[in-house]
């Protein structure tokens, strides 16, 4: 009976102990990420062996849909104006399995075009553009695990698309103005989430807000009457536009606090003033968006007069702002004409800043490198104008 009982009593001892190992182990492939979904954090679901390890999860769109997506996403397509470029700010360039046809035809305008080149070279999944339909049978010949997409559908077509095609389509969105907006981090951080690679989502966005406070701070605190009246000109709506298409609420000049003449209309968004309202708020700083360029400088030419007559063409205070609008918000080339606006209307509050390093130095970071000078040959880049000159 003594023995029986010191060998129960080992045996417990033994089963104590494995119990305990097999915790341990399971505990440490946790920690280690060995095992188990991480894309929540930004990490790619791998398992022991090092595959991925793909898990279903239902993730909410910006129009309120409940997807299920296979998390990390490995075949991805975005389609419409900007669902490419929060791919390729999110790095997830190596996923896209396919482009839109616009994408690979227009080549001026689109910074991520330039620093992912490569993207050109792979099938095309529909036409593109503003106005375009989403080509199902497009689509579907490349079997991607997802399609984003962004403005060509709302929630009733989101869904009819996801019925046709089997295949899930999340939603983004830029928001309304389409720039610097909860929507574009909300949306950001969704195809982190889908794709696995959150954590690089949540830097764009923190980077993008740390600027915009760094703008921000440089000019806090000047009065409204103590800066000058500036006026951008030329920018594009549907096409090029002359120096009577302006914006209230000028994203780069909302940024800086700059005194936009156009805010007096109380209104916000695009705006197409007559010439007389900008001969009556006669600017002391002009800035031109150079998709508009040569169109101001056609007319320049053949109405002098009406050029002449504004302060800041007299006093050589024209400037070049890169079109940052293309198949939506470019927001690495918005960001970048606003540090220029801000060097040019409050060069004391930013005598630090150069403003090509400053641009190279943003489409680094959110596209993986420095792509100002293809803009400067498609536009001109950061440069004073002269409207006098033939």
């Amino acid at each position: 009976m003594e023995m029986r009982r010191r060998i129960m009593k080992g045996s417990a001892w033994v089963l104590s102990l494995l119990i305990v190992g097999l915790a341990l182990t399971g505990c440490s492939a946790v920690q280690t990420g060995k095992e188990g979904n991480k894309s929540e954090t930004g990490q790619v679901a791998v398992s022991a062996s090092g595959k991925v390890n793909p898990e279903v999860k239902i993730v909410t769109d910006l129009v309120g849909r409940e997807v299920k997506v296979k998390i990390p996403a490995q075949r991805i397509v975005a389609i419409g104006p900007g669902a490419l470029r929060l791919v390729a700010y999110a790095k997830g360039t190596d996923r896209i399995v396919g482009i839109e046809d616009m994408e690979k035809k227009v080549p001026t305008g689109r910074p991520y075009m330039f620093a992912y080149p490569e993207l050109k070279a792979l099938p095309t999944i529909g036409q593109g553009g503003i106005d375009s339909v989403p080509d199902e049978e497009a689509l579907l010949s490349v079997k991607p695990d997802v399609i984003f997409v962004s403005y060509l559908v709302d929630k009733a077509k989101a869904d009819k698309l996801q019925d046709k095609t089997g295949i899930p389509v999340v939603v983004l969105s830029y928001g309304q103005l389409a720039t610097f907006n909860d929507d574009v981090y909300r949306s950001l951080d969704l195809v982190g989430r889908v794709i696995g690679t959150q954590q690089r989502a949540e830097e764009v966005i923190n980077y993008v807000k740390k600027s915009q406070v760094d703008l921000a701070e440089r000019t806090k605190g000047i009065a409204d009457l103590a800066k000058p009246k500036v006026y951008v000109g030329a920018l594009g709506v549907k096409g090029t536009q002359g120096i009577e298409s302006t914006q209230a609420k000028y994203p780069p000049f909302v940024n800086i606090g700059a005194r936009n003449v156009a805010d007096e209309t109380g209104k916000s968004g695009s705006l197409m003033i007559e010439r007389e309202k900008l001969v009556s708020w006669d600017p002391d700083i002009l800035f031109i968006d150079e998709g508009g360029y040569s169109k101001v400088l056609a007319d320049a030419q053949k109405n002098p007069a009406f050029y002449q007559s504004l302060r800041a063409v007299k006093n050589g205070q024209v400037y070049g702002q890169i079109p940052y609008n293309f198949y939506t918000t470019n927001i690495d080339t918005a960001l970048a004409d606003a540090y220029y606006a801000g060097k040019v209307i409050f060069p004391e509050k930013f005598q630090d800043i150069d403003p090509v390093k400053k641009c190279e130095e943003i489409y680094s970071f959110l596209l993986g490198k420095p792509v100002y000078e293809q803009m400067v040959k498609d536009y001109g880049g950061f440069k004073k104008l002269d409207l006098t000159q033939p």
